[in-house]
């Protein structure tokens, strides 16, 4: 036997004396954990595709971040003139734009992750079918960039309250705390299972856009709860409504940072609900990841 051969074939014996390594979807009973390991492992990955997606989208444009905002405050712009001025909603709600404001930083982060979770595998598909690396990085990356849109935003209600001269300097400020951990744990958990739901039925990302919309107007942005509790006879329809956790979410922010809302009306054990609702979230999220390990085995093929 030559020398070649002889390389070939111990090449050959190491390489069957290697274990394998699976890659792609993970079975078994440690499917979850090891889920989580191979996520933690890849953070610095995590990391990147954060500030890809976040210099991407502000890419060669001369306003740059500033983008961030005009969204929230055209609509903040739209609905206070339409609804605050010509319905005459803020006779009702003082300080309408700091109310206003509140909400719409809290729906737009849901919706960003949403939305940008629902799209990310398919957007990353180069990525999915060339290299290995745990698919839920993709919509955590949304989850990274939408909280850095929601921190700009922040800012700009901050310096609202500042020029009502209403500084959120009271205790209900706590309420942003649950209320933001609300979002990102129902935002996360329906980013994953719709975004690999998407890869197989395309559709999906279009349903998700109409679905936020509705919710939008679904919570009380443009109108009070107290408004939709004058409204809605039914005390059991209206525990309903008001244990939406995107409702106490939204009411959370207000809570906290809307100063005038002090002495108004607000459901009963608002912390005690919230708390609820972010317990379900997380058995929620829990269930949807394992759903995602589940469905990401055929990514590559379907891509």
């Amino acid at each position: 036997m030559s020398r070649a051969n002889e390389q070939a074939a111990l090449r050959l014996e190491r390489l069957a004396a290697t274990p394998l390594t699976p890659v792609g979807a993970i079975t078994g009973r440690g499917a979850w954990w090891g889920a989580v390991r191979a996520i933690f492992s890849h953070r610095e990955m995590l990391n990147l595709l954060v500030r890809r997606d976040l210099k991407a989208r502000y890419k060669d444009s001369t306003l740059g971040f500033f983008w961030s905002l005009i969204r929230p405050l055209i609509q903040l712009a739209v609905y206070f003139v339409v609804m605050g001025q010509f319905l005459q909603a803020a006779r009702s709600i003082p300080d309408f734009a700091v109310y206003i404001f509140a909400g719409l930083c809290a729906i737009g982060l849901f919706t960003e992750i949403v939305v940008g979770g629902t799209g990310s595998v398919l957007a990353n598909a180069g990525l999915v079918k060339k290299v290995y690396l745990p698919r839920e990085v993709f919509p955590l990356a949304s989850v990274g960039s939408a909280l850095f849109n929601f921190g700009i935003q922040l800012l700009v209600l901050i310096a609202a309250t500042l020029l009502v001269a209403k500084p959120p300097f009271h205790p209900q400020l706590a309420y942003a705390i649950p209320a933001v951990a609300l979002i990102v744990v129902y935002g996360t958990a329906f980013g994953l299972l719709f975004s690999a739901v998407n890869v197989y039925l395309r559709d999906v990302q279009y349903l998700v856009e109409v679905i936020t919309m509705l919710l939008f107007w679904a919570s009380p942005i443009v109108y009070s709860w107290q408004m939709a509790k004058t409204l809605i006879p039914s005390q059991a329809v209206l525990d309903i409504y008001t244990n939406n956790p995107l409702t106490l979410a939204v009411l959370g922010f207000q809570r906290a940072f809307w100063v005038a809302g002090d002495s108004a009306e607000w459901p009963s054990d608002l912390l005690l609900r919230m708390g609820i609702a972010f317990a379900i979230g997380a058995v929620l999220l829990l269930i949807c990841h394992r759903l995602f390990i589940r469905l990401q085995g055929n990514f590559a093929q379907e891509l």
